[in-house]
């Protein structure tokens, strides 16, 4: 996410985020040595990967190559948020935190997976809810603090066929699902979460016009991933989740690798 045609109201107060260098990692001492398992969430770069229509798609433009210059290098071009990608608070404040302010505690987090997936497929633009994250709980244990917690909607399925993954009707209204706002809310302030998820192209559902999840979510200092892959390749809880964020001074996102460790 996100559409440039930005909310004109948002505020510009949000919650200050934790230094680059502040915090101390939510993993419970020995957890990571116990961790057999690797899954890459990230979907690989491509110029034909689904983006906003307001971006240009991912380009790579070869500048040496080894036959001739000894040494292979590419110029880069996309969008911040192009692929699987991180939202931080700047993206939707004026005064929020940029990529390279996200607290590095953060970005090694318990991961919860929620899946909506089977209601996903019968309603594009369903929404994540409290109630489905009490189901969580139930079946899962409670949320522990500072973790991500990622809808999995099984949006991921759609990449096989062009169109349906931003899946626009006629009058260009995307439909796909997200989270609600009291959804966010909850999640921050009852759960303290570190950042929230989605295998989509947005935190909020497709045809949003006032991104509460985003607003709410990034309002309050967390960060956002979008565009995870593989999700149905983790467990849903006991995972811890490793997001090698971007960090240019100042960026409102940008594409990240993610890493799943069960």
């Amino acid at each position: 996410m996100c559409c440039p045609e930005l909310v004109r109201s948002i505020p510009s107060d949000p919650a200050p985020p934790r230094g680059p260098a502040q915090g101390a990692l939510s993993i419970a001492p020995g957890a990571l040595a116990r961790l057999r398992g690797v899954c890459d969430l990230t979907h690989p770069l491509t110029p034909d990967f689904p983006v906003f229509p307001a971006y240009k798609p991912f380009r790579a433009t070869p500048l040496f190559g080894v036959a001739r210059d000894g040494f292979y290098a590419q110029e880069l071009c996309f969008a911040e948020h192009t692929g699987t990608h991180l939202d931080a608070p700047a993206h939707f404040y004026a005064d929020g935190g940029g990529t390279d302010s996200v607290s590095v505690a953060d970005l090694i987090a318990p991961l919860a997976v929620v899946s909506i997936a089977d209601r996903a497929a019968r309603d594009e633009d369903t929404l994540l809810s409290v109630d489905d994250l009490l189901a969580y709980e139930r079946r899962h244990g409670r949320i522990p603090p500072r973790a991500v917690v990622a809808l999995h909607s099984g949006w991921e399925s759609r990449l096989a066929e062009p169109g349906r993954f931003l899946n626009a009707d006629a009058s260009g209204t995307m439909h796909a699902p997200g989270f609600s706002r009291e959804a966010a809310e909850w999640l921050v302030h009852e759960r303290d979460v570190a950042a929230a998820a989605t295998d989509t192209l947005s935190l909020d559902f497709g045809p949003s016009q006032t991104y509460d999840a985003h607003l709410v979510l990034l309002g309050a200092g967390r960060y956002g991933l979008e565009n995870v892959a593989s999700l149905d390749r983790v467990p849903p809880s006991g995972a811890v989740l490793v997001v090698g964020g971007p960090a240019h001074r100042g960026g409102s996102g940008g594409p990240a690798r993610l890493l799943a460790l069960y």
